[in-house]
């Protein structure tokens, strides 16, 4: 009999099976061998989750390790420990780093990497052009051979719709994903924040809604006809969303993701001139937030990532003109999440899963977000009832650039275990 693993009267929420309610969780050799009342193991390690929710690993989609070539903002190690502690068991890593991942030798440095020093899974994704500079597409096939499952030119959009359009038919032709980070980059024009009252107030130069809503539509319209699975990075606008409800309705294979900042802060939220507070996209006002809201509870918009871009603090003392974009998110979406959604019966708990674990790993076909005898046991186990301070000082992440810090959130992980293993156990 292999290694086992006893979870004991643990909260189970499992979003595959639909499964909710208070049981045990046996598991052997990696894999879900039982759940139900009153499971024994004689040899098992045993955990107590009595109060506590069992939940499948979050799978965040959306993650910038900058390994190779940026390892002073972050890395695969310190990542896979903030995943980790932060309940995340998988991650697909974004291909802008230094050089970018446009060619199998630099995504086998990750994958390899990854597989010796972090406890976490790490899917990379490809560029879709080479070096991300928008004019020629990498090899689609030989990278598809290898083992890549998602293609993105995320921190930019190929802006040649030409090019894009090719891309997708060569992407679809593999059935593999698409991550659309989706920026008119010539409408920018030196924006750092929304072009609203708060940038006046401010005197920053503005981003308006439409530098993500035309690349979203053209995307959605292109994918549509290439019959390419596309996922719509980070969306921030209400016509963002609209566009992923229209697009479905005619049968497109859309999906698209929200991060935890842009359904939780406005650009109210920005007092002074704080980079904590920028990001790309920028924080919208609260018509959008509100929309993406309404597109989280009723299905249109199926997953819940982060978009971690951790840099250190001296870049983002800069100030709005000079930082780069960017706040970490792997140690607080699940909380982040919770409190916002859950807590204010915008999302149910299962939906919570469904969105942060399900879907995505359904999404990019990896293993994960399921609790069903057989599954993979990448869990997730918080306590969503006592609530605690964000300290980014307490973060593992090489990153502390979070405008979070001093919020009150209630989900703090407890234990994260991947294949089987404990790879992080809180102080209880």
């Amino acid at each position: 009999m292999g290694k086992e693993l006893l979870i004991k009267n643990g909260y189970i929420v499992d979003p595959d099976t639909g499964y909710e309610g208070i049981s045990d969780l046996l598991i052997r050799d990696g894999l879900i061998a039982a759940r139900g009342p009153h499971l024994t193991g004689p040899e098992a390690e045993e955990i107590d989750a009595s109060g506590l929710v069992v939940m499948p690993g979050a799978v965040d989609l959306h993650v910038h390790l900058r390994d190779p070539g940026q390892t002073w903002k972050e890395d695969i190690v310190s990542g896979g420990e903030a995943a980790a502690r932060g309940g995340v068991t998988s991650v697909l890593a974004m291909p802008n780093t230094t050089p970018p991942m446009d060619r199998v030798h630099r995504i086998d440095y990750v994958v390899n990497k990854a597989k010796t020093e972090t406890g976490i899974h790490v899917y990379q994704s490809a560029a879709i052009t080479e070096d991300m500079r928008g004019e020629k597409l990498v090899d689609i096939e030989e990278l598809a051979d290898f083992g890549v499952k998602a293609f993105s030119e995320d921190g930019k959009s190929v802006m040649n719709s030409v090019l894009m359009q090719e891309a997708m038919r060569r992407i679809a032709a593999r059935d593999l994903l698409i991550c659309d980070h989706c920026e008119d980059i010539g409408m920018v024009r030196g924006g750092v924040m929304n072009q609203d009252e708060n940038a006046e107030r401010l005197g920053l130069p503005g981003i308006t809604n439409s530098v993500e809503d035309v690349i979203a539509a053209r995307d959605a319209i292109l994918a549509a006809e290439c019959g390419a699975r596309i996922h719509l990075c980070h969306c921030s606008t209400y016509l963002s969303a609209e566009i992923v409800r229209t697009a479905k309705k005619l049968g497109a294979m859309i999906s698209a993701e929200v991060c935890p900042h842009h359904f939780t802060l406005t650009s109210d939220d920005i007092s002074c001139d704080d980079a904590n507070y920028k990001m790309n996209p920028p924080l919208r006002a609260r018509r959008d937030v509100e929309a993406l809201k309404e597109a989280l509870a009723d299905g249109t918009i199926e997953v819940i990532s982060t978009d971690h871009a951790p840099h250190s603090r001296d870049e983002k003392r800069r100030g709005f003109r000079e930082s780069p974009f960017g706040i970490t998110g792997l140690e607080t979406s699940v909380a982040l999440t919770y409190t916002e959604l859950v807590k204010t019966k915008i999302l149910t708990l299962m939906q919570m899963a469904e969105k942060m674990s399900y879907n995505p790993a359904r999404i990019l076909k990896v293993p994960g977000g399921s609790l069903k005898t057989g599954s993979v046991a990448d869990i997730a186990i918080f306590d969503f009832e006592t609530p605690y301070i964000i300290d980014p000082d307490e973060f593992v992440s090489k990153g502390k650039n979070t405008p979070f810090a001093g919020r009150e959130v209630f989900g703090r992980n407890k234990y994260t275990i991947v294949n089987g293993h404990i790879i992080r156990k809180a102080e209880l």
